[in-house]
């Protein structure tokens, strides 16, 4: 099993301080956890073919990671031929991202998306930051050459500095710096030259088994986010409406489209931040429209294809669950995140006691995912640890695995008033996006 970790293409590592593979090994499985290049040095994209900075790199070196499995995991007692690539939040978009790109095909045999995705807003970058970059490090030229030269010339530790001051908004409505780009088609080899709806919808992408899903708080996430770097931006529009639908910021529809998402969640404008009603609905926008609704869009055209997906809302409730903790929001459910440490023991959680109830949790999720891996199913035979028979999506039918402290269960349409909500608003302004 090859883990990707997540960390908003900008941070993070695969090192053991937050990803210790205790529950793996127990279970018989090879676990390779990788590093590859973030912010400017992973996704600086230039848009002249004939400089060879196209961009993706950090997702290149996920690819190059995946052939060195594929040439020396035997050495490690590991199968070539049975490689599962999985990840969470950026983390989980690279995968999908692996899943679609040419470059990547015949390296993994299975994959699993934790909260993340090739269609959410938060993976996409676009050239122009790279030149937002040089300018701040006094390169004022726009010969991307020349702009190539300087930026490689100033050191790690002040690329990397400046690289942060460009402002990431982080809000939906803006293309975020220093992501995955769709890249020009030149003599580089390109890790992706299509935008990723419409490799989904034409099926031209590595078909393989996949599970797929969200937590059900991933917007408290974005809630802290934005507490950080400006309260003014809570609830403002630029948070509530995808740059996905191609709506101009100001613009006659896009103020339309917001007021519709506000109506949806039973908002009315100038919303007091401190109330919790409106604290409850503002979470639930931020998981919606950041995260689950594009997941459950890249599912269901996954199923529309006849690929086997297996989609499940994670519920769970504990004192592992790290984010929503120090959030001190006390809301009932999984905040981003906090499903890492039922799959990864670390530094500042460790393993829970045997018999309590996060350590059952954490041994019925790892056995669901090693299952996969091994037997390309979550659930070969049914049996009392996990409860249930986890059933895969079929098109026109939305199973999903409801995961909760009293149990596992399997249930229809996850949420299905909002994915309803917001496939019309796809359909009526996303031209690649139609109804399946």
């Amino acid at each position: 099993m090859f883990w990707i970790h997540g960390g908003a293409y900008t941070k993070g590592s695969g090192g053991t301080e937050l990803y210790e593979p205790d529950y793996f090994v127990e279970k018989k499985v090879v676990l390779v956890t990788i590093n590859y290049r973030l912010g400017p040095l992973g996704f600086l994209a230039l848009s002249d073919p004939s400089v060879g900075v196209p961009g993706n790199a950090g997702l290149k070196d996920t690819v190059m990671a995946l052939k060195w499995v594929k040439r020396n995991i035997s050495q490690f007692c590991g199968n070539p031929n049975n490689v599962t690539i999985f990840g969470e939040s950026a983390g989980g978009a690279s995968v999908h991202f692996l899943i679609l790109s040419p470059m990547a095909k015949g390296l993994f045999h299975k994959a699993i998306m934790q909260s993340g995705c090739a269609l959410n807003t938060f993976t996409r970058g676009k050239s122009y930051f790279s030149h937002k970059l040089a300018h701040r490090l006094g390169i004022d030229s726009n010969n991307e050459k020349f702009i190539l030269s300087e930026l490689q010339k100033v050191p790690i530790k002040e690329l990397f500095a400046v690289s942060q001051k460009i402002w990431d908004r982080a809000t939906i409505s803006n293309i975020r710096p220093f992501c995955p780009v769709v890249e020009p088609k030149g003599k580089e080899p390109a890790f992706l030259t299509e935008e990723p709806l419409e490799i989904l919808k034409s099926g031209r992408y590595n078909k393989v088994p996949m599970i797929m899903g969200y937590n059900s708080l991933e917007g408290i996430f974005v809630y802290i986010y934005l507490m950080r770097i400006n309260t003014e931006m809570f609830l403002s529009d630029e948070t509530l409406v995808p740059n996905s639908l191609n709506l101009r910021i100001g613009s006659t529809q896009y103020k339309k489209v917001c007021e519709e998402v506000r109506q949806m969640y039973g908002l009315k404008g100038d919303e007091d931040m401190w109330n919790r009603d409106v604290l409850e609905k503002a979470i639930k926008i931020y998981t919606h429209n950041y995260f689950m609704v594009d997941i459950c869009r890249s599912a269901m055209l996954h199923a529309s294809h006849k690929i086997p997906v297996w989609f499940y809302r994670f519920n769970l409730d504990t004192d592992l669950n790290f984010l929503k903790k120090v959030s001190g929001i006390e809301m009932q459910g999984a905040a981003h995140a906090d499903d890492l440490p039922y799959l990864f023991p670390n530094v500042l959680i460790g393993v829970p006691d045997p018999g309590t109830l996060e350590y059952q949790l954490a041994q019925k999720i790892t056995k669901l995912w090693t299952n996969f891996a091994k037997f390309g199913t979550p659930t070969p035979n049914l049996d009392n640890e996990i409860g249930t028979k986890w059933h895969p999506m079929k098109p026109g039918k939305y199973h999903y695995l409801s995961m909760e402290n009293e149990g596992f269960k399997m249930s229809v349409n996850p949420e299905k008033e909002y994915v309803d909500f917001w496939n019309v608003l796809y359909d009526s302004y996303q031209m690649l996006w139609s109804k399946l």
